[in-house]
């Protein structure tokens, strides 16, 4: 009997394991590999640029704080901003990664911010749930802090990477009617977006075992920072409490433009989950964009030019959706 919980404790930890280690190879390879053509998307900040802001705190824990880039125009009367999330899988990362991308969505004209999130350890009970509230604490101060800055805001985009892409998606579909300012688009590569524990097969959570049941109750509970237990997995109330982090289950027909990016390959963000990703935009008519990587995994390094024309995309929604202001 000890000998099978041993086991059955082991299948548990290592799913665990594998989905906090997968997450954070995934960025490293994402990040690393950088084709010529992302450095349009890629700025080295100057102050020429504009100003930067850093370290702004938006609530009392010691993650809760956040950078501004100021463009170098303060002339207009209102701004649009631009939010990117950092990656890391839930438990790494930083905004200071993000600094290139955010310089060129400066450069172009928008207000652009990073925000650090509360990351999960073995000593704290943060969850996907909690960063995602968190954000959503954050965006007020933001908005209030550029227009103290003389940078008065009227309109918003929310991105992110992996990690970051689950908590904008969040921020866009679940959070929009609450926010400060309009949402007017979301784009993400790579993020979760549901927690179906057949579609997360690649963790071995789609077993129709005990063993399964408990470690996608282990894994998801943590995720939403609620108790789960094997019993629940496929009920309607564990879909009920997975909710609060299935960004998908939030699409309506008022949700934003969205340009999405995954890779078929990823054994990270499981594949299988982006299906209803794409089904709840499509069954609600939004304007959206799907890019998939056919030959690439979570960092979308093996298909350069459908990267290359995800970027593409977003500058082009960008344009269309939240214009430079005059």
């Amino acid at each position: 009997m000890n000998e099978k919980k041993r086991g059955k404790g082991m299948f548990i930890f290592v799913c665990i394991l594998v989905f906090i280690v997968s997450f954070i190879v995934g960025i490293v390879s994402k990040t690393t590999i950088k084709p010529a053509w992302s450095k349009k998307y890629a700025v080295e900040w100057t102050d020429e640029i504009g100003t930067l802001v850093s370290d702004i705190s938006y609530g009392d824990k010691e993650s809760n704080k956040f950078d501004l880039y100021l463009p170098k125009d303060n002339s207009k009367s209102n701004y649009g901003l631009v939010v990117y999330l950092h990656a890391g899988g839930f438990t790494s990362g930083d905004k200071s990664g993000d600094k290139e991308i955010l310089s060129w969505l400066c450069s172009k004209g928008y207000v652009a911010c990073g925000i650090n999130y509360t990351l999960r350890t073995d000593t704290n009970n943060a969850s996907v749930y909690s960063q995602s509230m968190e954000i959503k604490q954050a965006m007020p101060v933001v908005i209030e802090e550029a227009r103290k800055l003389g940078y008065n805001i009227n309109e918003m985009a929310i991105s992110g990477g992996s990690a970051g892409g689950t908590l904008a998606m969040l921020y866009a579909y679940r959070d929009n009617e609450t926010s400060p300012v309009p949402v007017k688009l979301m784009f993400e590569m790579v993020g979760p977006s549901s927690f179906y524990a057949e579609d997360w097969g690649v963790y071995g959570l789609d077993q129709d075992t005990e063993e399964s049941r408990q470690a996608a109750a282990e894994l998801f509970g943590i995720m939403a920072g609620v108790e789960l237990t094997p019993e629940m997995i496929k009920t309607k109330e564990y879909e009920e409490l997975m909710k609060q982090i299935s960004a998908f289950m939030w699409i309506n027909e008022n949700s934003v433009p969205s340009v999405i990016a995954y890779g078929i390959h990823d054994r990270v963000c499981p594949f299988n989950t982006v299906r209803h990703l794409t089904k709840a935009l499509q069954d609600n008519n939004i304007d959206y964009k799907y890019f998939e990587g056919k030959h690439s995994g979570h960092g979308m390094q093996n298909d350069d030019k459908v990267f290359e024309q995800y970027m593409k995309t977003v500058d082009e929604y960008l344009e269309k959706y939240m214009p430079i202001q005059n």
